[in-house]
Formats: structure tokens, C-alpha cells, sequence
């Protein structure tokens, strides 16, 4: 939980960078195939001409009519995908000239490098298991002090450049206490940093940053942005709700580094837990995030509806990293989830006892923190 969102995004770059040279279908072809192709040779089998797919990697090598296959991996000549998007005969043309689509010659030497190179599709990125890259070879070897400075210093030998030299104490200070807890430092706290010439000076004012309550309260906002929070219910009438104990709930989470497993469950399911406690029936609230609307002469079931639907398609950004929004109405063109996955996703949310109108129950009673405070103390006078 206190690992910093910054290093994952530093490392996902460089090594992109790094890798630049090397096709990703994902990265490189789909976008081709999608833009250009899946029109007529993708998922809507009422568009598609042909009998072919080239969506699926399986379709895409399966024998057409007339024995000819649309990828033969490493083998231009007999792709039959390479020669109808480099003849020259207008009948045989892909994209055909109706289409009011054309490749350019990046595009046909990409897809001619991608057949060379076996052809090979990937998995949805999201599904595909992160590994550790190996660390890339630099000349300035000094210069590193852990895997990110490898990739990152990789990248600029690569572009002919050279690491900017160490910021000064004041601003490292200055860094570090805005993205750990969005706040400058203090003066005090800067002259502190600045008398303190012990080796361990930096990673002392790190733990006092990741101690304090400010970095619960600057990490969360991210989640609480991902959750959809708010302090009103949205919708014309916009009033006022209690979601603060929730918004409390994440905070405290961050700050006592609780882990992302638990983290998860009891968000999801924290009610449903054996003897939940207060705090874990309070941290499903990420499910109540959604508008509730108060209008008159609505339809209860279509809002209820719309209640699940939010709360669906908002755990698929946040857990799966990917959208859902699509698979409601139809199959999307290279999304994973089809249309009868997105509604069996949807039977796990569509249990609450709701209304659509003014739904505002279940609800539960939050005891301000110092009545809490004083049962405790009370029932400890009482053994």
C-alpha cells in the first residue's frame, strides 16, 4: 500500500522505451487491425465477409475459401493478409476503396515485420501477468542505485543523454514531502534536513512523511477519485449524503498500511465477512459511491438498474483495469468482455434490497469517534 504510484509509472515507461524496437501486437498491430480490418473481418459476424476473423489468432491462421490462410507465421508470400494489402489490383485491394480506408506504408511494413516475426497476438493487456524484466546494460555504472535508475538511465544513453546532476537538499525536500504527502515542508522542516548531514538524513525524512496522517489523506484522494467519491448524491437535486466515514475508512487504510488483499475484500465484501466489524461493513461504502436520485415520476427499476450498473462498471476500472462500458449494449471489437460476461459480472451486484427511487438503504450507524472511545473505556471500567 505505501509503495509509490511514480515507480510503477517510471518502470512501465522505460521499459517500453527500452523494448521500443520489438513488436507488441497490442501496442503496434491491433490498433492497425482494429482501425483498418475488424470492420469487416472481426466480431460482428453480421459485418463479417469472408468467414474471416483476424480478431482471433486462431481464425486468423484458419484455412479460407480457395486453401489459402490469412497469416502463415513467418512466411510473407503465403499471408494471404500480406498480399491483399500490397497488390496492386484494385479487386483484390485491402482495405477495398468503399471503405474510405487506406494503410500507410509504416502501417504495411509493420504488419509485413509482425508475419516475419511468427504473427503472434497477445492477450488483453490487463490480463497478461506482469514479469521482471532483465536489467539493461548501461555504460555509466556508477550512476544507478536501484532497477528503475537501470531502465531510466538506459533510455537516456540510448537517446545520447546524461543524468541531471543530484538536486540540492532544499529541493529534494521540496519533492519528496509533495508526493509522499502533498505539502511543502515547513521551514523548520527544512532547516532540520539541511543541519542533518548524517548518510541516512534522506531516508529519515522519508519514514517521517510516510508516518504522518498526511499521507493517508493525499494517497487516498486517488483512490477516492477512482471510487467515484462524493459528499452529494448527484443527479438534479444534488443533496447532501454521509460518505465521510468511508472517505475516513480509505485514509486510515493508507496510513496503516493495511494490506491491498484486505484492502480489496473488505470493500467489496467487508459486510459479508464472518462477525464483520464496523469498520469492514463501513468499507463497503465503495459500493454506495454511485448517484441516488430523489426525483418524482422516475422509474424505480431503471434506476436501481443504473445503481448496479455503476457500481459494476466502476469495480472493472478499478480491480480489473479496464472498462465494461461497452459490453452492456454489445460485443466491442477487441474488448475481452462480451456482452453475456458483463451481465454475469452483473448478477454479483444485482442482490442489494433497494430502491431506485430515494435508495438510499441499507444504511449504517456510524457512533461519532469519541462515543466510540468512551463504550471502550467503559466496558474496560466494567471487567
Amino acid at each position: 500500500m505505501r509503495l509509490t504510484p511514480i515507480i510503477f509509472i517510471a518502470l512501465t515507461v522505460a521499459t517500453a522505451a527500452v523494448t521500443a524496437a520489438t513488436l507488441s501486437f497490442n501496442r503496434d498491430i491491433r490498433p492497425i487491425l482494429s482501425n483498418n480490418c475488424y470492420q469487416c473481418h472481426g466480431p460482428d459476424s453480421a459485418a463479417r465477409k469472408a468467414k474471416l476473423r483476424l480478431d482471433r489468432e486462431a481464425d486468423s491462421r484458419a484455412e479460407l475459401k480457395g486453401g489459402a490462410r490469412a497469416i502463415v507465421p513467418g512466411d510473407l508470400t503465403e499471408s494471404e493478409l500480406i498480399y491483399r494489402i500490397t497488390t496492386d489490383d484494385a479487386d483484390e485491394k485491402m482495405p477495398p476503396a468503399d471503405s474510405h480506408r487506406k494503410l500507410t506504408l509504416k502501417q504495411i511494413e509493420t504488419l509485413k515485420q509482425w508475419v516475419k516475426e511468427g504473427g503472434k497476438y497477445e492477450r488483453h493487456w490487463s490480463f497478461i501477468p506482469p514479469k521482471a524484466a532483465p536489467l539493461p546494460k548501461v555504460k555509466l555504472k556508477t550512476w544507478p542505485r536501484n532497477g528503475v535508475d537501470h531502465f531510466i538511465l538506459a533510455r537516456l544513453e540510448a537517446e545520447g543523454l546524461k543524468p541531471s546532476p543530484e538536486a540540492d537538499k532544499a529541493t529534494l525536500l521540496r519533492r519528496v514531502s509533495l508526493d509522499l504527502i502533498g505539502l511543502p515542508p515547513t521551514l523548520a522542516q527544512l532547516n532540520a534536513f539541511l543541519a542533518d548531514k548524517s548518510p541516512k538524513a534522506f531516508e529519515k525524512v522519508v519514514d517521517r512523511l510516510l508516518a504522518s496522517p498526511r499521507y493517508g489523506e493525499h494517497m487516498a484522494r486517488y483512490w477516492l477519485d477512482a471510487a467515484r467519491y462524493a459528499d452529494t448524491n448527484g443527479y438534479q437535486y444534488d443533496t447532501h449524503r454521509d460518505m465521510w466515514p468511508w472517505r475516513d475508512w480509505v485514509i486510515n487504510a493508507y496510513n496503516r498500511n493495511l494490506p491491498f488483499d484486505q484492502f480489496t475484500i473488505e470493500q467489496l465484501a467487508g459486510d459479508l465477512l464472518p462477525d464483520a466489524t464496523l469498520q469492514q461493513r463501513i468499507a463497503t461504502g465503495f459500493n454506495r459511491n454511485h448517484p441516488i436520485t430523489i426525483e418524482g415520476g422516475i422509474i424505480d427499476e431503471e434506476y436501481r438498474t443504473e445503481y448496479v450498473i455503476d457500481r459494476v462498471t466502476t469495480s472493472a476500472q478499478v480491480w480489473l483495469g479496464m472498462s465494461f462500458l461497452c459490453a452492456r449494449c454489445h460485443d466491442h471489437k477487441f474488448d475481452p468482455i462480451s456482452q453475456k460476461e458483463f451481465y454475469q459480472f452483473t448478477a454479483f451486484f444485482n442482490q442489494v434490497p433497494e430502491r431506485g427511487m430515494s435508495g438510499f438503504t441499507p444504511n449504517v450507524k456510524v457512533p461519532p469517534a469519541s462515543l466510540d472511545q468512551f463504550a471502550k473505556e467503559l466496558t474496560a471500567a466494567e471487567r
